[in-house]
């Protein structure tokens, strides 16, 4: 932390930070509104996919008996990764005392609340009948692994939502005394609402505190269980390819690579179009492209492991699957994403200059797509060869191939997750005011200060 300011250099410096990091709720130009026109309509198109799939069930769909699964659980798995950065950054950096991690931890609780959102909504478009999801929860068995997913994911959608709003009461606090006339008067009374009569005496911080620690400490079970758990329904399953007891690990591994690249993009997206370069510095993507190479270290052991230990052993299944992967249908995708979206990305981020912000947000874009095809590469090989033979069904049956109400509803998902996420950026600072200033060596008597006229 900063020596602590004096009076004049204290409002000065709080008075500057209060007017970068509301930029993104002020600012209005022909850019945003097209911005969002794009995301609704897209996420409009996506629904009305989902209507038409209700209306005629899921042949609409390529899943079939064998490939029952499909596009959907794979993009359910790269949301659920995704969603897990929230507890890397947002926590476990946060109780090691890494102060870097400070500005980014909004940024991750942002991704992490759209991401587990959406995984939880795509379990419901995968279901043929919805309308019947409520039995999940008044009939569920706990022998059914999908009890457990269930459970995991509304509770750690529930902590995060908690672990972004609790620290955020004291800027809600400060944009209900600073922003009037500056924003339309609902916005004001919504802040009014949500910052709780919040009035920043030393009882007040002490409270929000204890309560981020407390959450800090719950998310970490949570969150190791929200991916784990999400394993367990490939590993429980006796098939080539998800029969090992790596899986857990494995995922989670993979969930941190996902989740830093998701962050550093949008950290970037900030930067640019918020002129947030002295928040978003060169030397958080620095220490952010480190992370990304530690994470993505960890998970190439994982993925040696993966193909080592039933290469090594060759049974008859595992070398079907194997074969397909590496030089069979699916092995451009395979290989692509091992290559652009693992190894030449460690190799390039080893340099310094490859963890400045313009390429390590390239290098985050191949890493993220990749981290999708990775999970789609996990769901539909596995499903195309099992044990028992497939004969007497249609050519159709034996291959899998989306259709487009498939791709409509999976791009549903990532528009309406940008759309998430672009919202709480309108409504809320995507870096939080008051610890941001105290880092800057402001004293917190000054955030209640009514500012001048």
């Amino acid at each position: 932390m900063n020596t602590i300011k004096s009076p004049e250099e204290s409002r000065k410096i709080l008075n500057t930070i209060c007017s970068d990091l509301t930029r993104s709720i002020t600012r209005k130009d022909e850019l945003t509104r097209f911005w969002f026109f794009i995301l609704i309509m897209f996420a409009g198109v996506g629904l009305w996919g989902w209507i038409i799939q209700i209306d005629k069930g899921l042949g609409v769909t390529g899943m079939r008996d064998y490939v029952s699964w499909g596009m959907y659980i794979a993009n359910f798995v790269f949301f659920v990764a995704v969603s897990l950065i929230g507890f890397l950054i947002s926590s476990a950096l946060h109780l090691l005392k890494i102060s870097w991690s400070k500005p980014i931890s909004r940024v991750a609780e942002q991704i992490a609340i759209a991401a587990v959102a959406l995984a939880g909504i795509i379990i419901v478009m995968d279901m043929g009948r919805p309308d019947r999801f409520l039995n999940v929860f008044l009939h569920g068995r706990f022998a059914s692994p999908i009890i457990w997913d269930v459970t995991v994911v509304t509770t750690y959608l529930t902590i995060s939502v908690l672990l972004f709003y609790i620290p955020l009461i004291p800027d809600l606090a400060l944009l209900r005394d600073r922003m009037e006339g500056k924003i339309p008067n609902w916005k004001l009374q919504l802040y009014k609402i949500l910052s709780l009569g919040w009035k920043g005496n030393q009882k007040q911080y002490k409270l929000v505190y204890h309560a981020m620690r407390v959450l800090m400490i719950l998310i970490i079970p949570v969150g190791l269980s929200i991916h784990t758990v999400t394993s367990w329904l490939f590993a429980a399953t006796l098939r080539a390819g998800w029969d090992t007891t790596i899986m857990g690990p494995y995922f989670v591994a993979g969930a941190f690579v996902a989740g830093a690249a998701a962050v550093v993009i949008v950290m970037y997206v900030y930067r640019l179009r918020y002129g947030l370069k002295n928040y978003f510095e060169d030397l958080h993507f620095d220490y952010m492209g480190k992370l990304l190479v530690f994470v993505s270290l960890v998970y190439l052991y994982f993925n040696i492991n993966e193909f080592l230990v039933p290469g090594y052993k060759m049974k008859t299944a595992e070398g079907i699957h194997l074969s397909n992967l590496f030089t069979g249908t699916y092995a451009s995708m395979f290989w692509l994403v091992q290559v652009a979206g693992l190894i030449l990305p460690i190799l390039l981020m080893l340099v310094r200059y490859f963890r400045k912000p313009l390429p390590l947000t390239i290098i985050s874009v191949f890493v993220l797509i990749s981290s999708w095809f990775k999970r789609y590469l996990i769901v539909i090989p596995t499903l195309e060869h099992p044990f028992l033979p497939v004969q007497n069904v249609p050519d159709y049956f034996k291959h899998y191939s989306p259709t487009s109400i498939e791709v409509m509803i999976t791009l549903f998902s990532f528009f309406a997750a940008l759309l998430i996420i672009s919202v709480l950026s309108k409504f809320f600072p995507v870096i939080s005011i008051w610890e941001y200033a105290e880092e800057k060596g402001v004293d917190k008597k000054y955030f209640s200060e009514q500012p001048k006229k």
